[in-house]
């Protein structure tokens, strides 16, 4: 290959580090391919579980996307997929071609042709193959080693991206129904509704539709068993954050060296038995709702950084040094007096004053009429 094909393949890596999808990206590296060796049919396959899966292809019948490769019924993929360098193939090889009646421009079996694969591997482990068929023999004898290195880092640079954006798609797409189920499950609890015509009712109601429509923070307080969490679930019910996740934490129930990464989340290894990363409530809820039960109980510790989040949006899980951005609405509940919490030193009067934009008081049943 000249030094213009070299940087062609520079140029190809540029352009597909700015494809935004993982058609657009292998359709670009077969092109590429194709433009650097001259051949009739390039075909990218994925490797899994013992089977090849074509995922792009050019020069062959659009069938081929359909197919399935088990390697050990193909004596030419196998030896590819048995190789740890590109691999050529005779003119004149036995081994029966893969692609035999599926080539665009060539009906019935293959003739003798020049024939190439390239395994591709990450990590030390196979991820797919590249394979070049050309009716011109001796097509790829002159080609530098060089350069197919180059073409099999590239092609399996490429694939190894798309594997992970898949990953990526599949773990948000898990979390999202998560998270859509959980909400559901939450807005159901308990049936739901605010029942009463009392005049404390009715300004219970009217305070509920008033904030509903605002990004306030909302602070509801009254005693145990007055219906604390269900106003909280009806002012989410009645904002512009209804479709979005409501996720509930009892701040009471958590052990204090759990709260941190309860409400913030964490990264592998951040401490004992941190086995992976797990993301936390303010994550979850991003564009959503926080329901912060029993705010009342949190640590000292962990009210500073609660503080931060409400008044910058910037969260720091557990053993990560950048921090992330959340669009998070707060709504708190306690059945404390926290003016005297943080008369006592108890509670921090900055947070305090922060969860108070909106304080609602839920009235004791007894007082309701």
């Amino acid at each position: 290959m000249s030094l213009n094909s070299h940087h062609l393949l520079v140029e190809v890596a540029l352009d597909l580090a700015n494809s935004l999808n993982t058609g657009d990206r292998f359709d670009r590296l077969l092109g590429s391919i194709r433009k650097a060796i001259a051949c009739d049919a390039v075909v990218l396959l994925g490797f899994r579980d013992g089977m090849l899966t074509p995922l792009a292809m050019q020069g062959l019948s659009s069938d081929v996307l359909g197919r399935r490769f088990l390697i050990a019924e193909h004596p030419r993929l196998q030896r590819i997929c048995d190789s740890n360098k590109p691999l050529l193939f005779a003119n004149d090889c036995d081994l029966p071609d893969p692609y035999d009646g599926l080539l665009v421009s060539q009906l019935g079996n293959l003739p003798i042709h020049s024939c190439m694969g390239l395994p591709l591997y990450s990590d030390n482990q196979l991820i797919g193959v590249v394979t070049l068929d050309s009716f011109k023999p001796y097509a790829f004898d002159d080609i530098e080693l060089k350069t197919l290195e180059l073409i099999t880092a590239l092609s399996a640079a490429t694939l190894k991206t798309a594997l992970e954006f898949k990953k990526l798609e599949l773990s948000a797409h898990h979390a999202q129904e998560v998270v859509k189920e959980l909400t559901q499950e939450a807005l159901l609890k308990d049936g739901g509704e605010i029942i009463g015509q009392s005049p404390v009712m009715q300004t219970l109601k009217n305070n509920i539709e008033l904030v509903s429509g605002s990004n306030f923070t909302v602070l509801i307080t009254g005693e145990t068993g007055v219906g604390k969490e269900l106003v909280a679930r009806k002012i989410h019910q009645l904002s512009d954050r209804k479709t979005a996740p409501l996720v509930y934490l009892n701040c009471a129930s958590l052990p204090e060296s759990l709260v941190e990464s309860e409400l913030f989340g964490h990264t592998k290894g951040a401490f004992t038995g941190a086995d992976k990363a797990r993301a936390g409530k303010f994550q979850l809820a991003n564009g959503g709702t926080l329901f912060l039960d029993e705010v009342g109980e949190l640590p000292l510790s962990t009210q500073s950084k609660l503080l931060r989040v409400l008044q910058s949006g910037e969260i720091q899980p557990v053993g990560q040094d950048k921090v992330e951005h959340v669009d998070v609405r707060i709504i708190a509940a306690t059945n404390r007096n926290l003016e005297k919490e943080v008369e006592n030193e108890q509670f921090r009067s900055d947070l305090y004053h922060r969860l108070m934009v909106y304080p609602i008081h839920l009235p004791s049943l007894k007082d309701r009429g």
